[in-house]
């Protein structure tokens, strides 16, 4: 409480606060978008509890990675070489999420594209609750490691990176469901999302291999896809209005 204290006075400190906030949430976006495809791919009933413990463990593993913060910062010292090319255990957790990520945003799309007989009768590939969870476990502590990375360079005040993740946790449970709907509801939106989650683990990789990718370029190639979607979706439903039949 007496290191907490003097926080809540210092502008620096909110500063600080307010601008993890605003990442947490947006690096939450790659995390969401991963729980919202697999958990759409479950029966209708497992599928808002499977978000919600998704979302749960990614907020359990972020709280308790912050617990080891010189541990996780450890991480990002060199283990081996390659070709003069050092690697650390951040790297290799990044590329092993980056392939896992392309493995399965491929599969989907290859699942979408050209139905076999594992999909039901909805046309929507089955998957097992465990397997959906485990999958969903693997991508948050991906996404988590980064994530604590990224805090630990913006503050070294632990309280302040302990709030951020809970209120970018709640903002993501709040999100969840909508979006999950949004995405059912909408296959183009599917493909799009899709992907994002390929060029998402192309980047996971290429930072693996020490290329730094801005964060911007890509959440800015992300926000002109949907835009652009947005206005597909727009015309579309204004040329069902002009072709439906008028009752009379």
């Amino acid at each position: 409480m007496d290191s907490i204290l003097p926080l809540l006075s210092d502008p620096t400190a909110w500063a600080a606060l307010a601008t993890l906030i605003v990442m947490e949430v947006v690096l939450g976006i790659d995390n969401l978008i991963f729980i919202s495809i697999l958990t759409n791919k479950l029966p209708p009933e497992q599928q808002t509890k499977a978000r919600r413990i998704g979302i749960g463990l990614a907020l359990i593993l972020r709280l308790g990675l912050l617990g080891t913060v010189a541990y996780i910062v450890a991480l990002t010292q060199p283990v081996f070489e390659v070709f003069g090319k050092a690697f650390s255990w951040r790297d290799l957790i990044l590329i092993g999420g980056g392939l896992f990520l392309l493995w399965k945003a491929t599969k989907e799309i290859h699942h979408t594209m050209e139905p076999n007989e594992q999909e039901s009768g909805t046309g929507a590939v089955t998957l097992g609750f465990a397997a959906a969870i485990g999958q969903i476990l693997v991508l948050d502590l991906v996404f988590s490691i980064d994530s604590i990375i990224t805090a630990v360079g913006m503050t070294e005040h632990v309280p302040i990176m302990v709030v951020a993740v809970v209120v970018a946790v709640t903002v993501m449970l709040l999100a969840a469901d909508p979006l999950s709907r949004f995405i059912a509801a909408n296959p183009t939106v599917v493909m799009l999302a899709l992907g994002f989650l390929i060029m998402i683990g192309m980047t996971l990789i290429a930072e693996g291999f020490g290329a730094h990718v801005s964060k911007g370029y890509i959440y800015t190639a992300m926000a002109f896809s949907a835009g652009v979607e947005g206005l597909n979706m727009l015309a579309r439903r204004r040329r069902t209005k002009r072709t439906a039949p008028v009752r009379r």
